[in-house]
C-alpha cells in the first residue's frame, strides 16, 4: 500500500469512522460495498490466506486494502485486539440514504425495531440475523447507538448488508406494526406481511408505552409455561423465520 502511513491515517479517521474489528467484520463490510479507507493486519500473508480459504470473492480487494503493521502498532489502535489481528475503518453509510430506503414502499422484507435495547451484543446479533434473512433494516429506539463498535463486532460487519439506524417511535417507517408481547396472539396463527414493522421490547422492561400504542397487532411466540422469556436475538430469529415461511 502506498500513500499515508496507515497508523497516522487511522488516528485521523477513527473518531468519525466505523471500526471493523477482525477479519470477518472486514470481509462482510467489503462484500457488501463498504468504503474502507484503511485496513491493517499483523500478518498480512495469514490474513490473505484466510481470505483465500473463507472468502475468495473478496481476496483481491483485501490484497489491495491490507497493510502489515507491527503487533504493537496494531494493539495501540484497538481497545480489545481481535484474535485474527485484522482491523479496518469504514465510512458510515449516509443516514439520509438509509432513511430513504426505510421509507420506500412497497417493501419486500420487514423492518426489525428494537425498542430501547440495552445490550450491545444482543443488538449486534440481531443485525447479523436481519442481514441473513434479508430484512430491509434494523431500527433502534432509545439511547443505544446501533453503530457502537461492540454492536458492529457482534454483527460481524453485516451492518453494511442492511439498513441500520436509530429513530424515535414517531419516526418509524411505514407499514403495519406487529409487536411481540406475551399477551398477544400466537404468532403461529398470524401471517406476517412483507411490509411489516416487527417490534421487540427491551430485554428488561419490554415494549415502551409509545411503541405499544403504535402497534396494530400484538403477537406472542410459543413458550412453555413458567419459562419467563427468550433472549432478544432468539425472539427475532424465531419471528423472522416465521415470516420467511410465508404463511400463517
Amino acid at each position: 500500500m502506498t500513500g499515508p502511513d496507515p497508523v497516522s491515517l487511522w488516528h485521523r479517521l477513527a473518531d468519525t469512522s466505523v471500526l471493523l474489528d477482525g477479519f470477518h467484520a472486514l470481509k462482510h463490510a467489503v462484500r457488501f460495498g463498504a468504503d474502507v479507507p484503511v485496513a491493517v493486519a499483523v500478518d498480512r500473508g495469514a490474513a490473505l490466506a484466510l481470505a483465500e480459504e473463507l472468502a475468495p470473492d473478496v481476496r483481491d480487494t483485501l490484497d489491495a486494502l491490507l497493510t502489515q503493521v507491527p503487533e504493537s502498532a496494531y494493539a495501540s489502535l484497538l481497545p480489545r485486539p481481535h484474535p485474527t489481528a485484522v482491523a479496518a475503518l469504514a465510512v458510515r453509510p449516509s443516514r439520509a440514504a438509509h432513511l430513504e430506503k426505510l421509507a420506500r414502499t412497497p417493501r419486500t422484507a420487514p423492518v426489525v425495531v428494537l425498542d430501547n435495547p440495552r445490550n450491545l451484543g444482543n443488538a449486534g446479533a440481531v443485525i447479523r440475523l436481519a442481514a441473513g434473512f434479508g430484512a430491509t433494516g434494523v431500527v433502534t429506539t432509545g439511547t443505544l447507538d446501533p453503530w457502537h463498535p461492540t454492536v458492529v463486532r457482534g454483527g460481524a460487519g453485516l451492518h453494511f448488508a442492511t439498513v441500520v439506524e436509530r429513530l424515535t417511535v414517531a419516526e418509524l417507517p411505514p407499514g403495519p406494526v406487529f409487536a411481540l408481547d406475551p399477551e398477544g396472539d400466537d404468532i403461529r396463527g398470524v401471517k406476517l406481511p412483507d411490509d411489516a414493522v416487527l417490534a421487540f421490547g427491551s430485554e428488561r422492561s419490554g415494549l415502551s408505552p409509545e411503541l405499544r400504542a403504535r402497534a396494530g397487532h400484538l403477537v406472542a411466540l410459543p413458550m412453555r409455561p413458567q419459562v419467563s422469556s427468550y433472549n432478544l436475538a432468539t425472539s427475532v430469529a424465531m419471528t423472522l423465520y416465521h415470516w420467511s415461511l410465508g404463511g400463517a
